[in-house]
């Protein structure tokens, strides 16, 4: 920072220049936007929601009113229209603001709505993504990444340019937040950003020639007349060829919609596929019991236990089963995190075949047969395919 005009001061002089404001580009920016922001909601008459601070609730005479903030965009929602035509006044008054209209359009996700619900992609942010990298004429594949790849880090492997491959891959890391079936494979190339290899290069190619196969691809939420929180859970094990360590996901669904999912290398090598999924199912409770606080802040609290549908009899047995032994004592944290929540009747592991486990895609790379099969059973659409 330099000296302010006007001030004049030998080289030798130790002085600090005290800033009475946030300026824009400074780390503390963000911090004093925000605060700002939050006590102006605050004073509206706004609570500040304990599951996600960037979103402000208001409940009034039956109805609720949600905004939802990202920096300096924001969304509002609710069946309160006096309320919100009163809360974009208040706003305006207070900052400089632009009404965009309804949502169409908001941090690179698209929204569309018809009479069967409303659908959410990000076609736009993978056509530019692939004009970027020069593949809108490529030749597209059926699937993300290859079954029984061998990727990992090795001795002789070549290295591929390193900023190219972490660009892309941050880019395909924030797309997979409309896109769950390319999460496995985003997690797989992620995994060795410090020092990837041309294989993972290759392998990053992959997933943009299967964007091109469908770039308009997302999730649809519908009505279903049912607000049930569900979720499946899975686990390959010992699935990295590097370290050994196993894989977990988890998908979520609140009124039969999907809405949120992870795919996610464990931190500890597990020692049978019995504990990896029991970790699995750890963290997709985790999950549960924090959608179940949200709908709860909102106004619409779960009225039955949330099931976590898992293929392991396993992981499921030792969760029931109150008796400590040598095989589990390792995992006891686990353990007794889930107990307690079986206990208060709030979460139930109903056992699911196979065949019928959807979070198969989170964990392992499958054929293509089996991948679509999966992607029809999650909901996920491509409304912009020709019929």
């Amino acid at each position: 920072m330099d000296i302010p005009p006007g001030y004049t001061a030998s080289s030798k002089a130790k002085i600090a220049c005290k800033l009475q404001r946030a300026l824009y580009g400074l780390k503390q920016s963000p911090r004093a936007w925000f605060g700002r922001f939050s006590s102006a909601m605050r004073k509206y008459g706004f609570q500040q929601s304990n599951s996600d601070h960037t979103l402000f609730l208001k409940h009034r005479l039956g109805k609720v009113t949600a905004l939802i903030v990202y920096v300096d965009d924001m969304i509002i929602t609710g069946d309160d229209a006096e309320e919100i035509s009163r809360l974009q006044e208040q706003l305006s008054t207070e900052f400089e603001m632009k009404n965009l209209g309804g949502l169409k359009y908001f941090l690179g996700i698209e929204v569309a709505r018809s009479r069967q619900g409303i659908f959410l992609s990000q076609r736009k942010y993978v056509l530019d993504l692939l004009s970027e990298v020069g593949l809108l004429e490529c030749k597209p594949t059926d699937t993300p990444i290859v079954p029984n790849h061998k990727l990992g880090e090795y001795t002789d492997q070549v290295l591929a340019d390193k900023e190219r491959y972490q660009r892309l891959v941050g880019k395909l890391i924030y797309l997979s937040h409309t896109r769950p079936d390319i999460a496995y494979a985003v997690s797989v190339v992620s995994q060795v950003m410090h020092c990837p290899s041309e294989d993972h290069m290759d392998a990053v190619i992959r997933i943009l020639r299967y964007l091109k196969s469908s770039p308009g691809k997302g999730l649809m939420f519908s009505k279903n007349n049912h607000l049930n929180v569900d979720g499946y859970t899975d686990a390959d094990w010992a699935g990295n060829i590097s370290d050994r360590k196993s894989t977990s996901g988890y998908f979520t669904f609140v009124g039969g919609n999907l809405v949120t999912w992870r795919s996610k290398k464990q931190k500890v090598v597990a020692l049978s596929s019995a504990e990896a999924e029991f970790r699995g199912m750890a963290k997709g409770l985790c999950e549960l019991l924090w959608l179940r606080r949200l709908l709860t802040e909102i106004g619409f609290a779960p009225s039955s236990e949330m099931n976590l549908f898992c293929d392991n009899k396993a992981a499921i047995d030792i969760s029931h089963n109150p008796v400590q032994h040598d095989r589990t004592k390792h995992v006891e944290v686990d353990r007794h995190f889930i107990k307690h929540n079986l206990e208060e009747k709030i979460i139930r592991f109903p056992f699911v075949k196979s065949e019928d486990q959807l979070a198969d895609i989170l964990t392992k790379a499958m054929s293509t047969r089996n991948f679509y099969n999966s992607l029809d059973k999650l909901g996920i659409r491509d409304i912009y395919a020709p019929t």
